[in-house]
Protein backbone atom coordinates (compact mmCIF):
# COMPACT_ATOMS: atom_id res chain seq x y z
CA UNK A 1 0.00 0.00 0.00
CA UNK A 2 1.62 3.45 -0.92
CA UNK A 3 1.48 6.45 1.24
CA UNK A 4 -1.74 7.80 -0.67
CA UNK A 5 -3.53 5.16 -0.10
CA UNK A 6 -3.04 4.94 3.15
CA UNK A 7 -3.59 8.47 4.17
CA UNK A 8 -6.87 7.70 2.39
CA UNK A 9 -7.27 4.78 5.04
CA UNK A 10 -6.83 6.74 8.01
CA UNK A 11 -9.01 9.29 7.16
CA UNK A 12 -11.92 7.01 6.97
CA UNK A 13 -10.93 4.80 9.84
CA UNK A 14 -10.94 8.13 12.12
CA UNK A 15 -13.70 9.81 10.26
CA UNK A 16 -16.46 8.81 13.14
CA UNK A 17 -13.97 11.11 15.56
CA UNK A 18 -13.76 13.93 12.81
CA UNK A 19 -17.28 14.23 13.08
CA UNK A 20 -17.68 14.24 17.20
CA UNK A 21 -14.87 16.72 16.77
CA UNK A 22 -16.88 18.83 14.16
CA UNK A 23 -19.82 18.29 16.44
CA UNK A 24 -17.73 20.11 19.36
CA UNK A 25 -16.56 23.03 17.39
CA UNK A 26 -20.07 23.48 16.19
CA UNK A 27 -21.80 23.44 19.69
CA UNK A 28 -20.17 26.62 21.11
CA UNK A 29 -22.04 29.69 20.16
CA UNK A 30 -19.91 32.45 18.57
CA UNK A 31 -22.49 35.00 17.24
CA UNK A 32 -21.24 37.74 15.95
CA UNK A 33 -22.04 40.72 16.85
CA UNK A 34 -21.89 40.37 19.73
CA UNK A 35 -18.85 38.53 19.26
CA UNK A 36 -17.37 36.95 22.13
CA UNK A 37 -15.25 34.84 20.49
CA UNK A 38 -12.24 33.95 23.24
CA UNK A 39 -14.27 31.38 24.76
CA UNK A 40 -14.37 29.41 21.70
CA UNK A 41 -10.81 29.95 20.94
CA UNK A 42 -9.79 28.54 24.59
CA UNK A 43 -12.31 25.14 23.52
CA UNK A 44 -10.58 24.55 20.93
CA UNK A 45 -6.91 25.22 22.28
CA UNK A 46 -8.39 22.78 24.78
CA UNK A 47 -9.10 20.06 21.96
CA UNK A 48 -6.53 20.82 19.80
CA UNK A 49 -3.46 19.96 22.79
CA UNK A 50 -5.62 16.47 23.95
CA UNK A 51 -4.30 15.59 20.08
CA UNK A 52 -0.73 16.25 21.59
CA UNK A 53 0.02 19.58 19.77
CA UNK A 54 0.49 23.00 21.49
CA UNK A 55 -2.14 25.90 20.17
CA UNK A 56 -0.38 29.26 20.83
CA UNK A 57 -3.30 31.40 21.91
CA UNK A 58 -2.94 35.26 20.22
CA UNK A 59 -5.52 36.94 22.12
CA UNK A 60 -6.21 41.03 20.24
CA UNK A 61 -5.95 43.62 22.81
CA UNK A 62 -9.51 44.41 24.85
CA UNK A 63 -9.86 47.91 23.74
CA UNK A 64 -8.78 47.57 20.12
CA UNK A 65 -11.48 44.66 19.72
CA UNK A 66 -14.32 46.77 21.27
CA UNK A 67 -13.50 49.98 19.30
CA UNK A 68 -13.89 47.72 16.59
CA UNK A 69 -17.22 46.54 17.39
CA UNK A 70 -16.83 43.09 19.12
CA UNK A 71 -16.28 41.42 22.80
CA UNK A 72 -12.71 39.57 22.32
CA UNK A 73 -10.73 37.91 20.10
CA UNK A 74 -8.23 35.08 20.55
CA UNK A 75 -6.73 33.81 17.26
CA UNK A 76 -5.09 30.37 17.31
CA UNK A 77 -1.72 28.71 15.57
CA UNK A 78 -0.71 25.56 15.75
CA UNK A 79 2.69 25.17 14.00
CA UNK A 80 3.90 21.70 13.10
CA UNK A 81 7.48 21.74 11.66
CA UNK A 82 9.47 18.96 9.83
CA UNK A 83 12.62 18.84 8.32
CA UNK A 84 14.53 21.57 6.87
CA UNK A 85 13.83 22.66 2.73
CA UNK A 86 10.50 22.72 2.02
CA UNK A 87 7.97 25.19 2.26
CA UNK A 88 5.31 26.45 5.10
CA UNK A 89 1.73 26.48 4.33
CA UNK A 90 -1.12 27.65 6.45
CA UNK A 91 -4.73 26.20 6.41
CA UNK A 92 -7.45 29.15 7.79
CA UNK A 93 -10.84 28.75 9.03
CA UNK A 94 -12.69 31.07 11.00
CA UNK A 95 -15.00 30.49 13.98
CA UNK A 96 -17.26 33.86 14.27
CA UNK A 97 -20.26 33.14 12.56
CA UNK A 98 -23.91 35.64 11.90
CA UNK A 99 -26.39 34.96 14.45
CA UNK A 100 -28.70 32.28 13.56
CA UNK A 101 -31.92 34.23 13.32
CA UNK A 102 -35.02 32.02 12.67
CA UNK A 103 -36.47 29.15 11.23
CA UNK A 104 -34.37 26.70 12.24
CA UNK A 105 -35.90 22.95 12.30
CA UNK A 106 -32.64 21.62 13.66
CA UNK A 107 -31.01 23.43 16.55
CA UNK A 108 -28.34 25.88 15.60
CA UNK A 109 -25.78 24.76 17.93
CA UNK A 110 -26.91 21.12 18.40
CA UNK A 111 -24.59 19.42 15.69
CA UNK A 112 -27.19 17.27 15.10
CA UNK A 113 -26.37 14.46 12.29
CA UNK A 114 -29.48 13.70 10.62
CA UNK A 115 -29.56 11.46 7.35
CA UNK A 116 -26.04 11.61 6.20
CA UNK A 117 -25.81 15.70 7.27
CA UNK A 118 -24.67 17.86 10.00
CA UNK A 119 -26.66 20.34 10.73
CA UNK A 120 -26.07 23.97 12.78
CA UNK A 121 -24.17 27.14 12.46
CA UNK A 122 -20.97 27.13 10.29
CA UNK A 123 -21.31 23.62 9.64
CA UNK A 124 -20.66 24.91 6.08
CA UNK A 125 -19.47 28.07 6.50
CA UNK A 126 -16.41 27.52 8.13
CA UNK A 127 -16.10 25.40 11.68
CA UNK A 128 -16.41 22.32 9.22
CA UNK A 129 -13.18 23.31 8.06
CA UNK A 130 -11.66 23.48 11.68
CA UNK A 131 -12.26 19.30 11.57
CA UNK A 132 -11.29 19.17 7.65
CA UNK A 133 -7.39 20.41 8.36
CA UNK A 134 -6.68 19.28 11.60
CA UNK A 135 -7.90 15.59 10.61
CA UNK A 136 -5.61 16.44 7.40
CA UNK A 137 -2.69 16.75 9.57
CA UNK A 138 -2.90 14.00 11.25
CA UNK A 139 -3.64 11.72 8.62
CA UNK A 140 -0.23 13.21 7.37
CA UNK A 141 1.63 12.94 10.10
CA UNK A 142 0.28 9.31 10.88
CA UNK A 143 1.88 7.90 7.85
CA UNK A 144 4.78 8.05 9.19
CA UNK A 145 7.05 9.36 6.20
CA UNK A 146 9.76 12.09 5.95
CA UNK A 147 8.39 15.74 5.12
CA UNK A 148 10.04 19.04 4.62
CA UNK A 149 9.07 22.27 5.89
CA UNK A 150 5.89 23.58 8.20
CA UNK A 151 2.08 23.63 8.34
CA UNK A 152 0.20 25.76 10.22
CA UNK A 153 -2.98 25.63 11.03
CA UNK A 154 -4.74 29.78 11.65
CA UNK A 155 -7.96 29.62 13.37
CA UNK A 156 -9.40 33.24 13.55
CA UNK A 157 -12.40 35.16 14.72
CA UNK A 158 -13.03 37.93 12.86
CA UNK A 159 -14.55 37.10 8.81
CA UNK A 160 -17.58 38.41 9.68
CA UNK A 161 -16.59 41.89 11.02
CA UNK A 162 -13.75 41.85 7.57
CA UNK A 163 -11.11 39.87 8.70
CA UNK A 164 -8.54 42.68 10.00
CA UNK A 165 -8.05 41.47 13.58
CA UNK A 166 -8.41 38.04 12.40
CA UNK A 167 -5.57 36.68 9.71
CA UNK A 168 -5.05 40.28 9.52
CA UNK A 169 -3.44 41.01 12.94
CA UNK A 170 -1.78 38.09 12.65
CA UNK A 171 0.42 39.27 9.54
CA UNK A 172 0.38 42.85 11.08
CA UNK A 173 1.81 41.33 14.11
CA UNK A 174 4.35 39.20 11.94
CA UNK A 175 3.25 36.49 13.82
CA UNK A 176 3.12 34.33 10.50
CA UNK A 177 4.11 34.46 6.97
CA UNK A 178 3.18 31.29 4.61
CA UNK A 179 4.63 30.40 1.88
CA UNK A 180 1.41 29.41 0.55
CA UNK A 181 -2.23 29.10 2.02
CA UNK A 182 -5.41 27.17 1.84
CA UNK A 183 -8.51 28.84 3.45
CA UNK A 184 -11.91 27.59 3.89
CA UNK A 185 -14.05 26.55 1.19
CA UNK A 186 -16.37 24.20 -0.63
CA UNK A 187 -14.94 20.74 -1.85
CA UNK A 188 -15.99 21.06 -5.60
CA UNK A 189 -14.51 24.03 -6.74
CA UNK A 190 -11.28 25.82 -5.91
CA UNK A 191 -11.57 29.50 -5.29
CA UNK A 192 -8.26 31.43 -6.66
CA UNK A 193 -9.97 35.10 -6.66
CA UNK A 194 -12.96 37.30 -5.01
CA UNK A 195 -14.40 40.83 -4.73
CA UNK A 196 -13.78 43.58 -3.22
CA UNK A 197 -16.17 44.93 -0.60
CA UNK A 198 -16.68 48.84 0.46
CA UNK A 199 -19.37 49.29 3.12
CA UNK A 200 -20.63 52.94 4.30
CA UNK A 201 -22.40 54.24 7.04
CA UNK A 202 -24.48 56.82 5.87
CA UNK A 203 -26.14 59.54 8.21
CA UNK A 204 -28.27 61.91 7.16
CA UNK A 205 -29.19 64.47 9.61
CA UNK A 206 -31.92 66.74 9.51
CA UNK A 207 -34.20 68.27 12.34
CA UNK A 208 -37.07 66.76 14.08
CA UNK A 209 -41.01 68.70 13.50
CA UNK A 210 -44.15 68.07 14.71
CA UNK A 211 -46.42 65.67 12.04
CA UNK A 212 -48.87 68.50 11.96
CA UNK A 213 -46.62 71.18 11.13
CA UNK A 214 -43.81 69.49 8.73
CA UNK A 215 -42.74 72.70 7.27
CA UNK A 216 -41.14 73.59 10.93
CA UNK A 217 -38.53 70.48 10.55
CA UNK A 218 -36.34 69.26 7.88
CA UNK A 219 -37.09 65.63 7.02
CA UNK A 220 -34.37 63.09 6.93
CA UNK A 221 -36.13 60.24 5.75
CA UNK A 222 -37.56 62.36 2.18
CA UNK A 223 -33.26 63.31 1.45
CA UNK A 224 -32.56 59.32 2.82
CA UNK A 225 -34.52 58.78 -0.43
CA UNK A 226 -32.82 61.08 -2.77
CA UNK A 227 -29.75 58.71 -1.76
CA UNK A 228 -31.36 55.55 -1.79
CA UNK A 229 -32.48 56.84 -5.54
CA UNK A 230 -29.26 57.58 -6.29
CA UNK A 231 -27.83 54.58 -5.28
CA UNK A 232 -30.11 52.45 -7.10
CA UNK A 233 -30.27 54.50 -10.25
CA UNK A 234 -26.20 53.60 -10.67
CA UNK A 235 -27.17 49.89 -10.90
CA UNK A 236 -27.63 49.76 -14.51
CA UNK A 237 -24.17 51.16 -14.77
CA UNK A 238 -22.70 48.84 -12.93
CA UNK A 239 -24.35 46.32 -14.84
CA UNK A 240 -22.20 47.43 -17.56
CA UNK A 241 -18.73 46.54 -16.09
CA UNK A 242 -17.62 43.23 -16.60
CA UNK A 243 -15.02 41.31 -15.08
CA UNK A 244 -12.73 38.63 -16.94
CA UNK A 245 -11.84 36.64 -13.84
CA UNK A 246 -14.10 33.54 -14.47
CA UNK A 247 -17.27 33.10 -11.88
CA UNK A 248 -17.13 36.91 -11.54
CA UNK A 249 -19.52 39.14 -13.10
CA UNK A 250 -20.41 42.65 -12.53
CA UNK A 251 -19.88 45.27 -8.97
CA UNK A 252 -22.87 45.70 -7.04
CA UNK A 253 -24.35 48.07 -4.89
CA UNK A 254 -27.35 47.52 -2.18
CA UNK A 255 -28.51 48.79 1.07
CA UNK A 256 -28.86 46.73 3.75
CA UNK A 257 -30.30 48.38 6.62
CA UNK A 258 -31.84 51.68 7.50
CA UNK A 259 -32.95 53.22 10.77
CA UNK A 260 -34.54 56.02 11.44
CA UNK A 261 -37.27 58.51 13.07
CA UNK A 262 -38.44 58.92 16.15
CA UNK A 263 -42.69 58.03 16.25
CA UNK A 264 -44.95 57.88 13.42
CA UNK A 265 -45.89 61.99 14.16
CA UNK A 266 -42.81 62.76 13.85
CA UNK A 267 -40.72 64.71 10.93
CA UNK A 268 -37.63 62.50 11.06
CA UNK A 269 -34.56 64.16 12.06
CA UNK A 270 -31.78 61.51 11.22
CA UNK A 271 -31.79 58.35 9.57
CA UNK A 272 -28.67 55.79 9.38
CA UNK A 273 -28.22 53.88 5.85
CA UNK A 274 -25.40 50.80 5.83
CA UNK A 275 -25.09 50.55 2.56
CA UNK A 276 -22.48 47.63 0.52
CA UNK A 277 -20.72 48.44 -2.72
CA UNK A 278 -19.15 45.06 -4.12
CA UNK A 279 -15.97 45.64 -6.78
CA UNK A 280 -14.69 43.44 -9.13
CA UNK A 281 -10.81 42.66 -9.12
CA UNK A 282 -9.79 45.00 -11.94
CA UNK A 283 -11.48 48.13 -10.09
CA UNK A 284 -9.92 50.54 -7.59
CA UNK A 285 -11.36 50.35 -4.25
CA UNK A 286 -10.13 54.12 -3.28
CA UNK A 287 -11.17 55.38 -6.36
CA UNK A 288 -14.51 53.49 -6.20
CA UNK A 289 -15.01 54.99 -2.80
CA UNK A 290 -14.56 58.22 -3.46
CA UNK A 291 -17.21 57.95 -6.59
CA UNK A 292 -19.71 56.56 -3.94
CA UNK A 293 -18.93 59.24 -2.02
CA UNK A 294 -19.70 61.95 -4.41
CA UNK A 295 -22.98 59.92 -5.59
CA UNK A 296 -24.24 60.24 -1.96
CA UNK A 297 -23.06 64.00 -1.45
CA UNK A 298 -24.19 65.27 -4.37
CA UNK A 299 -28.10 63.41 -3.83
CA UNK A 300 -28.53 66.05 -0.95
CA UNK A 301 -25.90 68.49 -1.98
CA UNK A 302 -29.18 71.55 -2.16
CA UNK A 303 -31.21 69.95 0.28
CA UNK A 304 -32.36 72.98 2.98
CA UNK A 305 -31.19 71.90 6.31
CA UNK A 306 -29.52 68.39 5.54
CA UNK A 307 -26.08 67.49 6.91
CA UNK A 308 -24.66 64.13 5.60
CA UNK A 309 -21.99 62.38 7.74
CA UNK A 310 -20.49 59.11 5.75
CA UNK A 311 -18.03 56.66 7.68
CA UNK A 312 -16.46 53.75 6.38
CA UNK A 313 -17.22 50.28 8.18
CA UNK A 314 -15.06 48.33 6.12
CA UNK A 315 -12.31 48.16 2.99
CA UNK A 316 -11.79 44.61 1.96
CA UNK A 317 -9.74 44.51 -1.31
CA UNK A 318 -9.54 42.03 -3.60
CA UNK A 319 -8.03 38.70 -3.92
CA UNK A 320 -5.93 38.27 -6.41
CA UNK A 321 -4.16 35.52 -8.13
CA UNK A 322 -0.64 35.58 -7.70
CA UNK A 323 2.43 33.71 -8.59
CA UNK A 324 2.34 30.05 -6.73
CA UNK A 325 -1.22 30.29 -7.06
CA UNK A 326 -1.06 27.62 -9.93
CA UNK A 327 0.87 24.93 -8.06
CA UNK A 328 -1.59 24.78 -5.21
CA UNK A 329 -4.45 24.71 -8.33
CA UNK A 330 -2.86 21.74 -9.95
CA UNK A 331 -2.47 19.81 -6.41
CA UNK A 332 -5.92 20.30 -5.66
CA UNK A 333 -7.34 19.39 -9.02
CA UNK A 334 -4.99 16.39 -9.37
CA UNK A 335 -6.29 14.94 -6.10
CA UNK A 336 -9.87 16.31 -6.20
CA UNK A 337 -9.82 13.72 -9.56
CA UNK A 338 -8.44 11.16 -7.73
CA UNK A 339 -10.84 11.60 -5.04
CA UNK A 340 -14.21 12.62 -5.67
CA UNK A 341 -14.23 11.47 -9.42
CA UNK A 342 -14.74 14.41 -10.78
CA UNK A 343 -12.74 17.40 -12.81
CA UNK A 344 -12.75 19.94 -9.55
CA UNK A 345 -13.49 23.79 -10.79
CA UNK A 346 -11.16 26.80 -10.04
CA UNK A 347 -12.47 30.35 -10.48
CA UNK A 348 -13.33 33.63 -8.88
CA UNK A 349 -16.67 34.26 -6.38
CA UNK A 350 -18.23 37.46 -6.20
CA UNK A 351 -17.81 37.15 -2.29
CA UNK A 352 -15.07 38.67 0.15
CA UNK A 353 -13.50 36.02 2.59
CA UNK A 354 -9.71 36.71 4.95
CA UNK A 355 -8.37 34.96 2.39
CA UNK A 356 -7.46 38.40 0.43
CA UNK A 357 -5.32 39.20 3.65
CA UNK A 358 -2.78 36.85 2.69
CA UNK A 359 -2.99 37.89 -0.79
CA UNK A 360 -2.37 41.69 0.69
CA UNK A 361 1.02 40.24 2.00
CA UNK A 362 2.50 39.01 -1.34
CA UNK A 363 1.46 34.87 -0.34
CA UNK A 364 -0.37 32.42 -2.68
CA UNK A 365 -4.22 31.97 -1.44
CA UNK A 366 -7.15 29.68 -2.75
CA UNK A 367 -10.02 28.54 -0.92
CA UNK A 368 -10.83 24.99 -0.28
CA UNK A 369 -12.26 23.16 2.15
CA UNK A 370 -15.85 20.75 3.02
CA UNK A 371 -19.00 21.87 1.42
CA UNK A 372 -21.33 21.57 -1.50
CA UNK A 373 -20.88 23.18 -5.26
CA UNK A 374 -22.91 26.10 -4.27
CA UNK A 375 -23.46 28.36 -0.78
CA UNK A 376 -27.21 28.21 -1.20
CA UNK A 377 -27.22 24.70 -1.35
CA UNK A 378 -25.78 25.16 2.35
CA UNK A 379 -28.02 27.17 3.50
CA UNK A 380 -24.91 29.04 4.77
CA UNK A 381 -25.77 32.19 7.03
CA UNK A 382 -29.71 30.95 6.75
CA UNK A 383 -31.72 28.49 8.67
CA UNK A 384 -30.82 24.82 8.82
CA UNK A 385 -26.85 25.15 7.73
CA UNK A 386 -25.78 21.90 6.93
CA UNK A 387 -22.75 19.83 5.57
CA UNK A 388 -22.69 16.25 3.45
CA UNK A 389 -20.45 14.49 5.71
CA UNK A 390 -19.36 12.50 2.88
CA UNK A 391 -18.30 15.79 1.33
CA UNK A 392 -16.38 16.03 4.82
CA UNK A 393 -14.59 13.20 4.25
CA UNK A 394 -13.67 14.23 0.77
CA UNK A 395 -12.30 17.23 1.24
CA UNK A 396 -10.06 16.24 4.08
CA UNK A 397 -8.80 13.23 2.10
CA UNK A 398 -8.19 16.06 -0.93
CA UNK A 399 -6.21 18.35 1.78
CA UNK A 400 -4.49 15.48 2.85
CA UNK A 401 -2.79 14.09 -0.23
CA UNK A 402 -2.26 17.88 -1.60
CA UNK A 403 -0.40 18.66 1.87
CA UNK A 404 1.95 14.87 0.83
CA UNK A 405 2.39 16.89 -2.62
CA UNK A 406 4.09 20.25 -1.05
CA UNK A 407 5.39 18.37 1.97
CA UNK A 408 6.72 15.01 1.22
CA UNK A 409 10.41 14.46 1.13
Amino acid sequence: MNAQEKLVDWIDAHFDEQVAFLQEVIRIPTDTPPGNNAPHADAVATMVEALGWSAEKHAVPEQAVRDYGMESITNLIVRRPYAAGGPTIALNAHGDVVPPGDGWVHPPYGAVVEDGFIYGRAAAVSKSDFSTYIFAVRALEALGVPLKGALELHFTYDEEFGGLLGPGWLLEQKLTKPDFVIAAGFSYNIVTAHNACLQLEVTVHGKSGHGAMPETGHDALQAATRILNAIYGQLPELKKIKSKVAGIDSPTMLVGRIDGGTNTNVVPGKVVLKMDRRMIPEEDPVAVEAQVRALIEDAVRDEAGIRVEIRRLLLSHALRPLPGQDKLVASLQKNGRQVIGEEITAHGTPLYADARLYGEHGIPAVLYGAGPRTVPESNAKKADERLALEDLRKATKVVALTLLDFLGD
